[in-house]
């Protein structure tokens, strides 16, 4: 007998910086989400494809559900999370392994009941007492009845396949989606601009803000080289001088590890220009969001 073929969608929560896009570049075998140790780095649901010979899996990484904070951004941030969740078939609820506090559990509580979540906890390389994983586990499987449970470590690649392995049992049998070489359904327009907001936000430390924003103003493809012209808009005239740096020097930082990381994802050369912009308030005016997708 054949293996049944499975197809289906993965969505990807929990609380903000506890590796949700490590974990999705983990699985797909390459950058698709963009990283930072700020919260709030994904700001757009980021589909990543795995296809193995019996299965399909997309992966929806999702932004970080903000219960700490409000402000219109946020709210839209949350929003997407929660529009994300109505169409996949199985969740991944991501948790640091020793770390369950009041935030994590809110965003279980705001997961559908209808949906199977199986519970990953990643960061197990850092964990000190391994002896201390077990009641730990047994500590946050109490609070719902998960469909698995799966130790990981994103960065390290630990425990990855049996991750899939179990998400597996979830997904419908069905014909897969996308094309076998495809890796996401996001343009090379949308990753260019993602990949200079995480040169931003790992650049300038914590000087800056995460309301930084990038638009790609040109994208023009000849044969394999590319030309970007991206706009960064920051809220504050104060933000901007942290961008550009003295001489210009930050911003040329920036937009070389970009391009380095274009290139590799990209497969040719890219010609990369950047410009910054300060848009006083955008992360609270609802106007300037939908004009930065952010309706």
């Amino acid at each position: 007998m054949t293996t049944p073929h499975r197809a289906g969608y993965v969505a990807i929560v929990g609380q903000p910086n506890v590796g949700k896009s490590t974990l999705l570049n983990r699985l797909v075998g390459q950058k698709v989400s963009i990283t930072s140790r700020k919260p709030q780095t994904t700001r757009h649901q980021v589909t990543g494809i795995v296809t193995l010979p019996d299965t399909q899996y997309v992966f929806v990484d999702t932004p970080g559900f903000q219960t700490a904070h409000g402000g219109a951004l946020n709210q839209a941030l949350n929003r997407a999370v929660t529009d994300s969740l109505a169409g996949v078939d199985v969740i991944v609820f991501v948790v640091e392994a020793g770390h369950f506090g009041a935030r994590d559990e809110a965003v279980l509580a705001l997961l559908p009941a209808d949906r199977p979540v199986v519970l990953a906890i990643n960061k197990i390389d850092r964990l000190k007492d391994r002896a201390a994983l077990l009641p730990f586990i047994q500590r946050v499987s109490a609070l719902r009845d998960f469909a698995a449970v799966v130790p990981v470590s994103a960065k390290a690649g630990t425990q990855c396949v049996e991750l899939l392995k179990a998400l597996r049992e979830h997904l419908p049998e069905q014909p897969a989606f996308y094309d076998e070489d495809q890796i996401t359904d996001r343009s090379e327009r949308f990753l260019a601009a993602e990949l200079v907001r995480e040169k931003i936000f790992r650049l300038t430390g914590d000087e800056l803000p995460y309301g930084a924003n990038v638009v790609v103003e040109t994208f023009e493809t000849e044969g394999d080289h590319r030309r970007i012209r991206c706009l960064i808009v920051v809220g504050r005239e104060s933000h901007k001088p942290i961008v550009i740096g003295a001489g210009g020097a930050k911003l040329k930082e920036i937009a070389t590890e970009a391009r380095l990381d274009m290139e590799r994802l990209f497969g040719g050369k890219v010609f990369l220009e950047l410009w910054v912009k300060v848009e006083r308030g955008w992360t609270d005016d609802p106007k300037a969001m939908r004009k930065y997708g952010y309706a």
